[in-house]
């Protein structure tokens, strides 16, 4: 009889077999790891296209406002004229810098860090507002433009300068979808700083600790 078969127990098999569960947990363990890289890379391409999106609708109200000009026998009307459209050429050109550039810092591929996350999320807000701010103030100048004022006595300018008014309420509609980008961008920022956070433990009081106050007459 082998001496490793002593006893009715074979010693050389178990040495044999030990090492599987060993490599068995290895394979998982990487495997998990493989995964969970595969699904950053998935978030980080996410994030850099949707950070791409906002330049074209930026870039194309920029470009319709730039050549929005208008001479007939009423006189010449330009962009420039009006301070509400100069701001919203300028809000479309620094939105699609900020756009461009913060696409290419959510692309690198490093680790996640919390400053990354708070400098994203204050300037997505803030983003979002001056864009928002543009439209609506341009939107107040295009309705006086169509509408006039009988209080005032500002009559109608778009009738005299159609094609302008058009290409101002394009450039104007233009810059209302970089606003829905930008809202959800700052939606998507916001969550991912604040899923870095736990949420306020509640604790909510016993009946041991409830003190109740007799009042004796």
């Amino acid at each position: 009889m082998d001496k490793r078969e002593k006893g009715g127990i074979n010693y050389g098999s178990v040495g044999e077999s030990s090492p599987c569960p060993m490599m068995t947990m290895r394979g998982v363990d990487e495997a998990a790891a493989g995964n969970s890289d595969g699904v950053v890379n998935g978030i980080r391409t996410a994030e850099t296209l949707l950070r791409l999106v906002p330049i074209a609708p930026c870039i194309a109200a920029l470009v319709v406002m730039l050549h929005n000009s208008q001479t007939n026998d009423f006189g010449s009307v330009s962009y420039t004229h009006l301070g509400a459209f100069r701001h919203l050429v300028h809000v479309n050109g620094i939105c699609a810098g900020y756009s461009l550039l913060s696409a290419v810092i959510a692309a690198m591929p490093r680790p996640p860090k919390i400053s990354q996350a708070w400098t994203f999320f204050v300037l997505d807000q803030v983003m979002t507002y001056l864009v928002l701010a543009a439209g609506a103030v341009s939107t107040e100048v295009l309705y006086l433009a169509f509408k006039g004022n009988a209080t005032i006595t500002w009559s109608s300018a778009c009738s005299s300068f159609g094609s302008f008014c058009h290409k101002a309420t394009a450039s104007v509609a233009i810059t209302f979808v970089v606003v829905v980008c930008y809202a959800v961008l700052s939606l998507i920022s916001s969550y991912k700083l604040f899923s870095n956070y736990d949420a306020p433990a509640v604790n909510y009081p016993t009946k041991a600790s409830i003190e109740v106050t007799t009042f004796h007459g």
